[in-house]
């Protein structure tokens, strides 16, 4: 016979806002870790950080963390509306245009939260921990993706439910599928506000 003593997780109440700022501070590390893992920009524009218990790489490129602070401000905005559906980073070929990657993040709302009802509540670890996981999955994305080996840009989409007003900055764009792609997902996190999938789709090796 034995007794166990297990601790309890600290949990917190999760609001709308604070999850929407979760899952933002998110997007801006699986964007920064995608760049720097596929080699889109130069290594050595990159510096490493702490952030949810693993050491990722950051841009030190001013011009570029400026866009990125200004896209995500605005899919912040999105997402405590419970209007943010997706959120894509197309990698593509300088010279074709062509996509070579598209990275996904689908997202799912609790809409009883956005029209009021209870925060839920969660720990702030195990949500750290998810994320932390999916991270390590982009590091290690490297291991079966294609090496993309010309000049590549980047565009990020997003999706989005009843707009009324779309801010000037953003345009239409095309889905900039590819066809017959790749795809892999990777693990899901959950703020139980908010519901975020990340996958990958790419172009084989055959098809290069």
């Amino acid at each position: 016979m034995s007794m166990q003593c297990q601790a309890q997780l600290q949990r917190s109440t999760i609001t709308l806002k604070g999850s929407a700022q979760i899952v933002t501070q998110y997007f801006e590390y699986a964007v920064q870790s995608i760049l720097y893992q596929r080699g889109v920009y130069p290594s050595e524009t990159f510096k490493q950080k702490k952030e949810y218990g693993i050491m990722l790489w950051v841009s030190t490129e001013d011009s570029f963390n400026t866009y990125l602070s200004t896209l995500l401000s605005q899919t912040k905005v999105w997402l405590e509306t419970g209007k943010l559906r997706q959120l894509v980073l197309v990698i593509t070929d300088v010279n074709s245009s062509e996509v070579l990657e598209r990275w996904t993040f689908d997202i799912e709302t609790n809409q009883e939260v956005v029209a009021g009802g209870k925060p839920p509540e969660k720990a702030d670890s195990e949500i750290k921990s998810e994320i932390a996981g999916i991270l390590r999955q982009i590091c290690a994305s490297v291991s079966f993706l294609p090496l993309l080996d010309t000049r590549c840009a980047i565009d990020i989409l997003v999706y989005t439910d009843n707009i009324e007003e779309v801010p000037s900055a953003w345009e239409d764009s095309d889905a900039r599928s590819i066809k017959n792609a790749e795809i892999v997902s990777l693990r899901a996190f959950s703020t139980k506000v908010h519901n975020v999938k990340t996958m990958v789709a790419y172009k084989s090796e055959d098809m290069l």
